[in-house]
C-alpha cells in the first residue's frame, strides 16, 4: 500500500511539471495572433512616422513576424490621442507605439491624463539628435553668424519653424534663447517634414530638425547643417552631401551656442501584458536591427544606437522624465 501510494505521489508530481514546463514554454513562444497596430505618435512625414513605416517594411521584407503590422498616426494632442490608446488597451498585445520624447512633455504641457509608467516599457531603439538648420541661400557660415544676424535684427525678429507647442522643439528654442542671449518667435508645425518644406520655402528663417527629417533637402543644396544639440559629433563619416558627411557637422558647443538634447525613439505597450509578450517584442527589434535596411536608416539619419530593455530603460526614462520635468519648468510650460 505505502509502495503504490509512493507511486501515485511520483506519478502526480510528474504530470504537475510536465504541466508546468508546457505552460512555460507556451509563455515563452508566445506571438501575435492576429495583425499588430503600430501606433505612432506624430504626425505623417516626420522622423517617427518615417522610422515607424521603415521598420514595418524590413518586418514584411524579410518575414521576421507571421502576422502583419500596421502603421497608424495618432499624432492629435501632441500624441496624446496615441498615449491614450495605449493606456486604454490594456492587457492587448497587438497594440505597440513608437514614442517621442512628447510622452514627457505632452503629459505635462497639455494636462491631458497620462504619464510614460501607464505605458509598459519595451525598448529603446535609438536616440535622435537635433540640428540647428537654416536656409542655405541665406548664406551664413556658421552657427554663430546665424545667431549674430538674430541678435542684430532685435527680439522676435527671427522665425524659429519645429513641431508641435510646448514640446522638444520649442524647449531647445528657448534653450538657444537662454544660450544666446536673443528670442526668436517660434512658429510650430504638424511634423518634421513640413518644418523642413517650411524653410526651403523661407517662410521661418531656422529650425531644430532631427537629422533625418531635413536630409533630403540638405542633400539637395536647399539647407545647411549648422550645428548638432549634442555633446559630441555624429559618428557617421560616409558623405551625405558631394562635399560633407554629418560627421563634418560640429557640436553647437564647439561654436559658441552652450545647449544640448537628445530625443528617445522607444517602443512601448499597454499596460498589464504578459513578460513573454514583451519578450516577443524586444526579440522582433532585436532582429530588426541586425538587419542592412535598418543599419542604413540608422546611417542616413545620425541615429545615437543606443539600445536598452527591461531595468536599464526604465531606469534612463525616470531620469528623462526628471530632466523634462525641469526643463519644462524652467521654460513655463506647465499646464496649470
Amino acid at each position: 500500500m505505502r509502495l503504490k501510494f509512493k507511486s501515485t505521489l511520483l506519478s502526480v508530481a510528474l504530470v504537475a511539471g510536465f504541466a508546468a514546463t508546457t505552460t512555460a514554454h507556451a509563455q515563452a513562444k508566445w506571438e501575435p495572433t492576429k495583425p499588430v497596430e503600430f501606433i505612432i505618435s506624430a504626425g505623417p512625414g516626420g522622423g517617427a512616422d518615417q522610422m515607424a513605416r521603415m521598420i514595418q517594411g524590413i518586418i514584411s521584407k524579410n518575414n521576421l513576424m507571421k502576422q502583419s503590422m500596421i502603421p497608424v498616426n495618432k499624432g492629435a494632442g501632441a500624441g496624446a490621442e496615441g498615449y491614450l490608446a495605449i493606456k486604454e488597451a490594456k492587457g492587448d498585445p497587438h497594440k505597440i507605439i513608437i514614442t517621442l520624447s512628447n510622452l514627457f512633455t505632452t503629459p505635462r504641457a497639455t494636462g491631458v491624463p497620462f504619464k510614460w509608467q501607464d505605458m509598459t516599457p519595451v525598448a529603446m531603439l535609438a536616440l535622435d539628435q537635433f540640428v540647428l538648420w537654416t536656409n542655405t541661400e541665406k548664406g551664413y557660415k556658421s552657427a554663430k553668424d546665424y545667431v549674430d544676424a538674430a541678435k542684430a535684427a532685435g527680439p522676435n525678429k527671427f522665425k524659429m519653424g519645429g513641431t508641435g507647442s510646448k514640446q522638444e522643439d520649442q524647449i531647445i528654442t528657448v534653450a538657444l534663447e537662454k544660450a544666446t542671449g536673443t528670442k526668436f518667435t517660434y512658429v510650430p508645425f504638424a511634423g518634421g517634414g513640413a518644418v523642413a518644406v517650411q524653410l526651403v520655402g523661407n517662410h521661418v528663417d531656422s529650425t531644430v530638425n532631427n537629422p533625418i527629417e531635413a536630409v533630403a533637402q540638405w542633400r539637395a543644396g536647399k539647407l545647411t547643417a549648422q550645428c548638432v544639440f549634442d555633446t559630441q559629433r555624429m559618428p557617421y563619416k560616409e558623405k551625405i552631401t558631394p562635399t560633407l558627411s554629418w560627421n563634418d557637422v560640429p557640436t553647437c558647443r564647439e561654436v559658441g551656442v552652450n545647449t544640448d538634447y537628445v530625443m528617445l525613439r522607444g517602443i512601448f505597450m499597454p499596460p498589464g501584458v504578459t513578460q513573454a509578450q514583451v519578450d516577443f517584442y524586444v526579440d522582433l527589434f532585436k532582429k530588426v536591427r541586425e538587419t542592412p535596411e535598418w543599419k542604413k536608416f540608422m546611417a542616413d539619419g545620425a541615429f545615437n544606437q543606443t539600445f536598452m530593455t527591461g531595468k536599464e530603460f526604465t531606469n534612463w526614462l525616470e531620469k528623462a522624465d526628471a530632466q523634462h520635468a525641469q526643463l519644462m519648468k524652467e521654460a513655463g510650460f506647465i499646464a496649470k
